[in-house]
């Protein structure tokens, strides 16, 4: 299963350079286990176009990132990914949405919605935060002592 974290922001992101190393870091660790993609949209129109140009033999999973998503402590999370990529699912998509939230048709479209919080946080932060739970989960599912169960 291939994961590709994907960020829509109207304007060109510049993330500063210490949540830059570190979304490139966990990005670097989640690829020793699967594969690891980063991309950027200006919009979520753009995202589906993209989204419906990259299926596979199968379509990808789809996480959208939204406030009014599930909470998941990173056990659940892990089992939630578990279970895709038991279902034979070749590509996951985790998608941090537009500032104004997503549309209702995305609501419609996605296999998971997801929230971090009742917090709202910059893109590039929980761009770092995606890739990190995704990099726990993994570790996780290894019995790596980076989780540790806390």
């Amino acid at each position: 299963m291939e994961i590709v974290l994907s960020v829509i922001r109207p304007r060109l992101w510049r993330a500063s350079e210490p949540s830059r190393h570190l979304l490139n870091d966990y990005l670097a660790r989640i690829s020793k286990s699967l594969p690891a993609a980063y991309e950027e949209f200006r919009s979520e129109a753009a995202f589906w176009v993209w989204a419906e140009k990259r299926r596979g033999r199968s379509p990808a999973f789809l996480v959208l990132s939204d406030s009014q998503g599930k909470q998941l402590n990173s056990e659940d999370f892990a089992s939630e990914l578990t279970q895709v990529r038991d279902r034979g699912v070749q590509q996951l998509v985790l998608a941090i949405g537009p500032a104004d939230g997503w549309t209702a048709a995305a609501h419609h479209r996605a296999d998971l919605l997801l929230s971090f919080g009742k917090m709202t946080l910059p893109h590039e932060l929980a761009a770092v935060l995606a890739a990190e739970q995704i990099y726990r989960a993994t570790t996780i599912w290894s019995g790596h002592p980076y989780h540790g169960g806390h």
